[in-house]
């Protein structure tokens, strides 16, 4: 296992080098999207029209965070991992667009994994509960997207740096962390209750 300082955006040179286990901090920009940004996304492609950020190289947060408002614009409260899962239909899309990194919790499904190895992605999970440790990392806010979807759900830009700890729990080469303690989850079962 090894620790990766990386900024975003990333090439597919940087995001194949990252294997399950390795710890990852982020200097960049970071976007965050859960269900409602990912429909927006894909009304603009649908549609042919362009996007408001260059997402291609690009990190994706499942997150909603809690931000402030102040004189200069918006300001980082805290900031913690959705459930991925729910995002799992617009996998293929988000491939297409070209975003390397995807940050959330619970990790994606199968389809996603077959996505990864096409289109060079890494799935980070993001600690439940670290909060607070997260939104240390976020140094400006630059812009927000369709905030009319609610804070949550709008797409924010986020200007970090050292952003993490983040651990890849699904690679490029079709590994995941989470099939690993399915697997090992059920010969413990069945080992016990036969």
């Amino acid at each position: 296992m090894a620790a990766h300082s990386l900024t975003v955006p990333v090439d597919d040179r940087q995001v194949e080098q990252l294997q399950i286990g390795d710890t990852v901090y982020l200097t960049g920009m970071v976007y965050t999207a859960r269900d409602m940004a990912h429909l927006e996304i894909r009304k603009l492609v649908d549609k042919g029209e362009p996007l408001p950020v260059d997402l291609k190289g690009g990190a994706i947060f499942h997150a909603g965070p809690v931000m402030r408002k102040t004189a200069d614009g918006w300001e980082m409260v805290v900031i913690g991992p959705t459930t991925s899962i729910r995002m799992e239909p617009h996998a293929r899309m988000v491939g297409e667009l070209n975003v390397k990194l995807i940050i959330g919790k619970g990790g994606l499904a199968k389809d996603s994994l077959a996505a990864f190895a096409k289109h060079k992605q890494v799935y980070l999970q993001a600690a439940p509960g670290c909060a607070v440790q997260l939104a240390a990392g976020v140094r400006k806010v630059p812009d927000v997207y369709w905030l009319e979807n609610g804070m949550p759900e709008a797409m924010w830009a986020l200007a970090v740096e050292k952003f993490g700890p983040f651990i890849v729990t699904m690679d490029t080469k079709g590994n995941s962390r989470y099939d690993e303690l399915k697997a090992a989850a059920a010969e413990k079962i069945k080992a016990i209750y036969g």
